[in-house]
């Protein structure tokens, strides 16, 4: 079990009193949002100063939430494959701008769908790049996004929903599907951490689950995180609340939309395109990945220091400033994700990066980076102030802002 000492919000120039202000406002997104329960975790200066957790792991078995319950993380699997594939970088195996062909050569062979319904290859002098697969510029889509053609192609193929079959499959007949853009020409959120978590398959020969277990997830004790859920843990997996499944086989961002207009909001079952069950096939880099609170912070303490607890060294200093710097050009802010604008942030290698604070609207510091999942769940890690903060749930696609708030009761607690 992944047990964390909470040491005093004093030591590193914080206010207790004023962290205490957190606990009833995330007690109000359970008794008046529909939330079932939330966990929330805070680290400054490599010490975990504030846990805790409100509501339900299963309101109707009357379940408590845990500090060592179970969650399904989406797209917060992502910075782990993305800071995995980097160690690889770190050997020399890959340079970023290599063609992602050069290790998949299917995609050697992908077309670019145009507007008008025509075909046109890749521009053979940027044609996908490594880097394209970690920014979200290499022309790839998801299931549930509608604004490009491809998006029917991938419902069709069912990229997103069929649980049975290997990355490694998923990835080939991906391939097969035209690109949505040229290679490096926009931003848009895909399946490219899916063909970046299949390098890491590629590159090292071995399964992923392997590689993150022997790269991630043992060095750092996150002994919790996992691709699947082993029958003595399941206990302790939070139940699912919220809007139905956006990746259930022909749903889309729109008709969730809708569903939300509607109020159709309750407890929701993902085993068949979140399986608990399946750790050796359902390997996937986009989603997939279960972790605890415990577990996550290890891995967004690490993204400061690119140290373990122990010291042992997982990345070195230089690359993670490479991967949380902004690596997109003007002309592609702000990055639109769903529709909607993010202005102030940039990208990097995985993360969104806080360029101006202002433009976020949120309390945070220039170089803050992280990341969200589809269930609710967010981490954001802010260098300037050695600060960490982790907000869990699961709620899918709920359009509160709770972890809006979380960062706000956080940064009025600094108190140095």
């Amino acid at each position: 079990m992944s047990n964390v000492v909470v040491e005093s919000p004093e030591s590193v120039g914080m206010s207790s009193g004023r962290l205490a202000r957190i606990r009833p406002v995330m007690q109000s997104y359970v008794d008046q949002k529909g939330y079932a329960g939330i966990s929330s975790m805070i680290a400054r200066r490599g010490k975990v100063i504030y846990a805790d957790q409100v509501g339900w792991q299963d309101r109707e078995a009357g379940v408590p939430m845990a500090a060592d319950t179970i969650f399904r993380v989406y797209s917060m699997t992502k910075p782990i494959i993305y800071t995995a594939l980097m160690t690889l970088y770190e050997e020399g195996r890959f340079q970023l701008v290599d063609p992602v062909a050069k290790f998949i050569p299917a995609f050697g062979a992908t077309k670019v769908l145009n507007g008008d319904g025509s075909l046109a290859d890749q521009n053979p002098l940027r044609p996908m790049q490594v880097r394209d697969l970690m920014t979200h510029t290499s022309g790839l889509s998801y299931d549930f996004l509608e604004d490009f053609p491809v998006g029917a192609l991938y419902r069709e193929a069912r990229l997103m929903n069929d649980a049975s079959r290997s990355l490694e499959a998923v990835i080939a007949e991906l391939a097969r599907i035209p690109l949505a853009f040229q290679p490096g020409s926009m931003w848009h959120y895909s399946l490219g951490t899916d063909v970046a978590a299949h390098l890491i398959q590629v590159i090292s020969g071995k399964p992923l689950g392997q590689f993150l277990q022997e790269r991630m997830f043992e060095p750092l004790g996150m002994v919790d995180t996992a691709f699947g859920v082993p029958e003595a843990k399941q206990g302790r997996l939070s139940a699912m609340y919220g809007l139905p499944d956006l990746f259930a086989p022909g749903m889309t961002f729109g008709a969730l939309f809708g569903h939300f207009l509607g109020g159709n909001v309750g407890r929701r079952e993902v085993a068949d395109t979140y399986p608990v069950d399946a750790p050796e096939t359902f390997q996937r880099g986009g989603i997939g990945l279960f972790s605890t609170a415990a577990d996550y912070m290890r891995f967004a303490m690490m993204l400061l220091t690119g140290r373990a607890s122990d010291g042992q060294r997982i990345l070195g200093r230089k690359t993670l400033e490479l991967m949380h710097t902004n690596h997109l050009p003007q002309a592609l802010l702000p990055y639109m994700l769903a529709g909607a604008p993010t202005p102030g942030y940039g990208f990097g290698l995985g993360s969104r990066v806080a360029s101006d604070v202002g433009a976020t609207a949120v309390a945070g510091s220039v170089g803050e980076f992280g990341w969200a999942g589809a269930a609710k769940t967010y981490y954001w890690v802010d260098p300037k102030e050695d600060l960490v903060g982790l907000f869990m749930s699961q709620y899918m696609i709920g359009f509160d802002l709770p972890e809006s708030d979380l960062r706000a009761l956080t940064y009025q607690s600094i108190d140095d």
